[in-house]
């Protein structure tokens, strides 16, 4: 079947349904961009500027490009989705080790819908904590229109950056349904390219002011592009074990049929952002909340805090060790949590497929472990390698630039898979044309 214009009838639902999908996307992200300029009640935009202008080139302007400016704007959804990432991540490891959660993991959808539930609760109870601390540390240094703030200002900022996080929350979880790409993956990604602009701008003011000459420009620009083809080849990498299936005897005949021959594809890069992200998160964390007292006397908790904040900025050696050892450390913890070499093993078995040279059951979950840590250890240098690689290019050239590896190994990751799911809707949908095609020329044929 085919409408007027050729196009078969399957493949025009197949593109009606993903326009809708990428309709639904586009307006979920314009809907995030318009929340991140609404700010906090109560709270003076104009000292958060210059706040933030004082504290250029520290943590907190890392943390400010994630949000995509929601921070400097002291927007009501400042608290971002790193409030959701880390519940997340907390209750993917607690369910590694806790019995309890790990029976849910095997109840199938209402174990996902409960566990799903456990973590949203552990989403307001982390935005509240981290919504009251910046609070606290804004009102403090007086930056409330109100000189000496009232109960009612605590609990309105605190509410609606709390509320901001849980609609955060919500967005993602509806665009991973609703749309395209990972919700989560996709709201951050807004967020870095949102900030895009201002480092081109930042680029070429540079070039004009005499900071930077036009073929260091042009080395960064060719330096980025060849980073980017880094990270596609490195994603796209794979080490394939080698897999066949026993020897079946032929249907109607006294021989055996010819033995079966496949892959057991594992990638050099098996937990992807997530660990980047999850160190960013829990870096941000640890040295942005210091950061909002500038007021600390000499010799004080707040003082060492503080110190303890600029020791982990951007570009210091605090930063590259803690970060680094942050990203090899996730990247094996995630790779465990989310593939089981045992479970893989025997699944294989019971498949009746085997590794060539290796026994079934406990040697072959031995040999898929030893690949898989070996892949990881690869994989963890090559993340942390990328994440860190621009913030040397920013001690060496002293150009003010914190759009990192971290936000460019994220937009390639979230960008590769987006191409990929709308190709598998593309082909999903091509696939149900053709089988609605061959149902209705079969139909008739039978009786």
């Amino acid at each position: 079947m085919a409408t007027p214009g050729g196009q078969p009838l399957g493949n025009q639902k197949g593109l009606g349904e993903l326009w809708a999908r990428l309709k639904f996307l586009f307006l979920a992200l314009v809907i995030y961009r318009v929340g991140t300029h609404i700010p906090v009640p109560g709270i003076d935009p104009d000292r958060i500027a210059d706040l933030f202008n004082q504290n250029q080139g520290t943590i907190l302007g890392m943390v400010n490009m994630f949000s995509g400016g929601a921070w400097e704007r002291m927007s009501i959804l400042a608290l971002g989705i790193m409030p959701y990432i880390s519940a997340s991540i907390i209750m993917q490891m607690m369910s590694a080790v806790t019995p309890s959660l790990e029976a849910l993991k095997k109840e199938g959808e209402a174990g996902r819908r409960k566990i799903s539930q456990y973590t949203r609760y552990l989403t307001v109870a982390l935005a509240t904590v981290q919504a009251f601390v910046m609070v606290a540390g804004l009102a403090g240094q007086g930056m409330a229109y109100a000189g000496i703030p009232s109960f009612s200002f605590y609990v309105i900022a605190v509410t609606s950056l709390v509320t901001g996080a849980v609609f955060m929350m919500w967005l993602g979880e509806q665009i991973t349904e609703r749309g395209v790409g990972n919700g989560i993956s996709m709201l951050i990604f807004a967020g870095i390219v949102a900030g895009l602009p201002g480092v081109i701008k930042q680029l070429f003011d540079s070039t004009q002011q005499g900071n930077l000459h036009v073929l260091g420009l042009l080395a960064i620009g060719f330096g980025a592009a060849g980073l980017v083809w880094f990270i596609v080849r490195m994603e796209r990498a794979q080490r394939r074990i080698t897999i066949q299936y026993a020897r079946r005897q032929a249907a109607g005949r006294h021989g055996q049929g010819p033995a079966q021959t496949s892959h057991l594809p594992l990638k050099i890069n098996m937990a992807g952002v997530i660990p980047v992200i999850f160190a960013s998160s829990i870096l941000m964390f640890m040295s942005s909340i210091p950061a909002w007292f500038s007021d600390a006397s000499e010799g004080g908790a707040s003082s060492f805090m503080q110190k303890f904040a600029a020791a982990l900025g951007p570009g210091t050696p605090g930063n590259f060790i803690v970060f680094g050892g942050l990203i090899i450390v996730f990247c094996f913890v995630y790779t465990a949590m989310m593939y089981n070499p045992k479970e893989v093993a025997d699944n294989l078995k019971r498949g009746g497929a085997y590794i060539p040279g290796i026994r079934p059951g406990d040697q072959s979950a031995k040999y898929i472990d030893t690949v898989l840590t070996r892949l990881t250890v690869v994989g963890s240098i090559y993340i942390a390698a990328v994440a860190l690689m621009p913030q040397f290019l920013v001690v060496f050239s002293d150009l003010p630039i914190y759009l990192g590896g971290t936000s460019l190994l994220i937009v390639v990751v979230v960008v590769m898979d987006f191409m990929s799911q709308v190709q598998s809707h593309l082909m999903s949908h091509q696939y149900d044309s053709v089988m609605k095609k061959a149902n209705l020329q079969n139909y008739g044929r039978k009786g």
